[in-house]
């Protein structure tokens, strides 16, 4: 009688694509958001990230998922889904923590530098925080694979980082700003710590 191995579990299909269920969801959100806001008396866009106004905080968290149309939201979309589906192929944790910490800054640093009685909306600056964890993180990591998956990230949408020039009417502030939490992002995650010291014997006393 012999003892049979067993092979090891495999994870189940739903585990596997949790990750992009998320990704889907937050932008499901964000269209449900957009049709509700259709209707009379619903007024979200308010809750946006007004600039040095206290309440004006909430749209740190609020303000990824409020757009100025249709056509705002279609914009975001489809460049939201593709550079999130890419960071949650490291799985569902790596992506929430690219995604807080890109929020943090372009939402913080908005509410900072932002022109007085204004209010900005939108999920770009989530958009191009992930486009410049996704082109950084093979630096800071030095796997040539990522390199090589920031490079053509780069080559499909870097032409988005013209949204770092102030223009009328756009939050450049929330795109730079986004665009430096995905660096930070970046150097946080995959930085290598550096190497201990080698152990040198101590010179003989004579």
């Amino acid at each position: 009688m012999t003892d049979a191995v067993a092979d090891p579990p495999r994870p189940s299909l739903a585990k596997e694509l949790r990750p992009f269920l998320v990704v889907f969801a937050m932008a499901g959100v964000m269209w449900l958001v957009e049709i509700i806001d259709l209707l009379p008396h619903t007024p979200f866009d308010q809750w946006g990230i007004r600039p040095r106004s206290l309440s004006g905080l909430t749209g740190v968290v609020a303000a990824p998922f409020l757009h100025a149309g249709f056509g705002h939201l279609i914009g975001n979309t489809i460049p939201f889904l593709v550079l999130g589906c890419i960071i949650a192929a490291s799985g569902t944790q790596r992506f929430v923590q690219v995604t807080v910490i890109v929020a943090l800054f372009a939402g913080v640093g908005t509410w900072l530098v932002g022109p007085a009685y204004s209010v900005h909306i939108g999920a770009s600056g989530l958009v191009f925080g992930y486009l410049t964890y996704l082109v950084a993180r093979g630096f800071f990591e030095r796997h040539i694979g990522q390199i090589v998956v920031g490079l053509i990230v780069f080559i499909f949408y870097g032409s988005l980082l013209w949204g770092l020039f102030p223009r009328p009417g756009i939050s450049w502030q929330g795109h730079a700003f986004g665009a430096i939490g995905g660096v930070v992002a970046a150097w946080v995650i995959h930085r290598r710590p550096p190497p201990p010291p080698s152990a040198e014997a101590d010179p003989p006393p004579f």
